[in-house]
């Protein structure tokens, strides 16, 4: 349940991007329509960094990791200058949903202040509250708890109230227990779990006579949920049994037999029922639930402990041969049991447990919610269900499945690597086939003597202008045309009294006058013409000028970045196999400790076990002697 509402807080933090992807629809898009902001939510903002909604994008396929490491990148990038508040709470969020309860606690009490929504505080305080209740750190629950304010759904207080008052039973604060549960007030289906932590908290402060209502109401509430019939089954065994520790065997009885037959609680219940009886002194009928009791599985300390009543209730009954055989049977059964353990023990020294539980796990995603589903076809799960099912070995089997995906995802990486040396190679093979013929072009192109030359041609079109020479602006062909009426000018000149060139003058005049019409007409235009193209000549030579400058800085820098990319490579490999030889350690050092775990519950299963042992084969003695003691004639006086 607790995961549960982890996750649905993650959700709550949806509508900053949800309302960023709406803005990018037609505004008679159905879903405009359909979509209402989140109350208990942020309010719905536009998403305006790229990078974010790269984020986002992992985010809602519930790719946390990947959504962490690329949110951690274009923070320390600055990518994020526009949702930076956003990104923060969000990077909370994950961290709580992975379990980083330590990251995720400092995230929040640095952002959930003033400027946050109330209903987003509250929530963020609960879940970490939450969080850190289910990792063991009761004080940090606590304190994160309590700065939730009293404006939250009525369902949220009802469990903080009720996480606070079980992290205070377990910190055997019972006066702040009782306290807290005897003025707590919430939703009806929380009430039933009230009653039941006030009534243990005023068992074990030695108050039995004020536990007793309250357990007596939850054992006879009507319900056919099985949550609250599980919580009845347990009200009822933890009122039989202060009873009967009391001394009460009679008001004991009937309520043990309130516990359901096929229910996780009926062994204890047979066997409590049992000795309620043998307190009454009714043997006969404390071997009915002993009986049954002995039929089941010997793997459960009710069973086993039955195997010792059975024959102590016969041998009660004056039937010590069946008493005996009982005894001699629960000797055997202990002596088998006791091997098997044995064996289980020497199967999880040999270091593959968990390899063996996570044989069928899917290993490519990483989030806080996943949980051990099916157990191993091995001797040793047999003992271990109720370890494997228990909170500490399940954080530290998800501690080491999270260490075991975090080394693959750095083998991914180092092949990546790989690939960025290839790319640093081939640019470096590229650089040295294209640096020579860059140097020849180079070589071959004078700079500063085209610069000369624009610089002349600029003064030759001034000249020009500044003389109206119109012929020089005109084409080939007619500047061809001009030179030759030119020299044709100067021979008539030189024959001024030859009469025999007198059309000829006529008609040169005549020429030459429309030519020098038609050039003079074109000169202005053409004058342009040739001024534009001196500036885009200049343009064209600052911006070779400039290229030759990047040339001339991309070959020596070249090198040396590549060089430097090369170092960056070698220096991440060399954190990888850093990071790759601590969670090798680590791994073995979580490898130990479940290993250490799942022994010390084998190790402790067989203790009880060789207990229940000594006493049958103690009260086997027992018999036998009194036998002897019947059959042996007594001495004559």
């Amino acid at each position: 349940m607790t995961r549960v509402a982890v996750q649905q807080f993650i959700h709550k933090l949806r509508p900053l991007a949800l309302s960023g992807l709406l803005l990018t629809l037609p505004l008679g898009h159905a879903w405009s329509k359909n979509v209402k902001p989140d109350p208990d939510g942020l309010p719905p903002q536009d998403v305006k960094d790229l990078h974010y909604g790269d984020v986002l994008f992992y985010f809602y396929q519930d790719d946390y990791f990947d959504s962490i490491t690329r949110l951690l990148a274009a923070r320390q990038l600055e990518r994020l200058p526009n949702t930076q508040g956003e990104a923060e709470l969000l990077l909370g969020g994950l961290y709580l949903s992975l379990g980083e309860h330590v990251e995720a606690g400092n995230i929040f009490e640095k952002l959930l202040n003033a400027n946050t929504s109330e209903a987003v505080r509250n929530k963020a305080w609960f879940y970490l509250g939450k969080v850190w209740y289910q990792r063991g750190y009761l004080q940090e629950s606590e304190r994160a708890l309590r700065q939730v304010s009293e404006k939250i759904q009525p369902r949220i207080s009802a469990e903080r109230y009720m996480l606070l008052a079980q992290l205070m039973l377990r910190e055997d604060r019972y006066d702040d227990a009782i306290a807290a549960l005897s003025a707590w007030h919430g939703p009806p289906d929380w009430t039933a779990y009230a009653e039941f932590n006030l009534g243990v908290a005023l068992v074990r402060k030695g108050r039995l006579p004020d536990a007793v209502p309250h357990l007596d109401q939850v054992g006879r509430m009507e319900t056919s949920n099985e949550e609250m019939l599980s919580l009845r089954d347990r009200a009822n065994l933890a009122l039989g049994f202060a009873l009967l520790q009391a001394e009460r065997a009679a008001d004991a009885r009937p309520i043990l037999e309130r516990v359901r037959l096929d229910g996780p609680y009926s062994s204890k219940a047979l066997l409590g029922v049992g000795w309620a009886d043998s307190a009454l002194g009714q043997f006969k009928r404390a071997l009915v639930p002993w009986l049954a009791l002995r039929k089941r599985d010997l793997l459960d300390s009710a069973v086993q402990e039955s195997y010792l009543t059975v024959p102590y209730a016969y041998n009660q009954l004056g039937a010590s041969g069946q008493a005996a055989e009982f005894y001699n049977t629960a000797i055997d059964s202990f002596d088998a049991e006791l091997k098997r353990i044995d064996d289980s023990i020497e199967q999880i020294r040999s270091g593959n447990l968990l390899d063996r539980l996570l044989n069928d796990d899917k290993k490519d995603t990483l989030t806080w919610y996943w949980q051990l589903k099916t157990l191993p076809d091995a001797p040793e799960s047999r003992y271990l269900y109720q370890l494997l099912a228990g909170n500490e070995f399940q954080e530290g089997l998800k501690n080491y499945r999270e260490l075991g995906f975090m080394n693959r995802n750095l083998d991914d990486w180092r092949e990546n690597l790989s690939a960025f040396n290839d790319m640093l190679d081939t640019r470096q093979q590229a650089y040295d086939e294209r640096v020579p013929k860059a140097d020849a072009v180079m070589a071959a192109t004078d700079l500063d003597a085209l610069a000369k030359k624009r610089v002349d041609f600029e003064s030759r079109i001034n000249e020009i202008e500044k003389s109206s020479d119109v012929a020089a602006l005109g084409t080939s062909q007619e500047q061809q045309n001009w030179a030759r009426l030119k020299r044709v000018e100067e021979y008539v000149a030189a024959h001024p009294d030859d009469p025999d060139l007198a059309d000829m003058r006529d008609r040169l005049r005549l020429l030459k006058g429309v030519m020098y019409w038609r050039l003079s007409e074109s000169f202005k235009a053409r004058l342009w013409n040739e001024r534009r193209s001196v500036k885009e000549l200049e343009a064209s030579l600052v911006e070779t000028q400039k290229r030759a400058v990047s040339v001339k800085q991309a070959r020596l820098g070249v090198p040396s970045n590549t060089g430097v990319f090369a170092a960056r490579v070698t220096a991440v490999r060399a954190r990888m196999d850093e990071l790759q030889r601590r969670l090798a350690a680590l791994s073995e050092r979580q490898n130990r400790f479940l290993q250490a775990l799942a022994i010390r519950e084998l190790q402790a299963q067989k203790q009880r076990i060789e207990i229940y042992q000594i006493q049958a084969r103690y009260e086997l003695a027992a018999i036998y002697d009194k036998a002897t003691d019947k059959t042996t004639p007594k001495a004559r006086p």
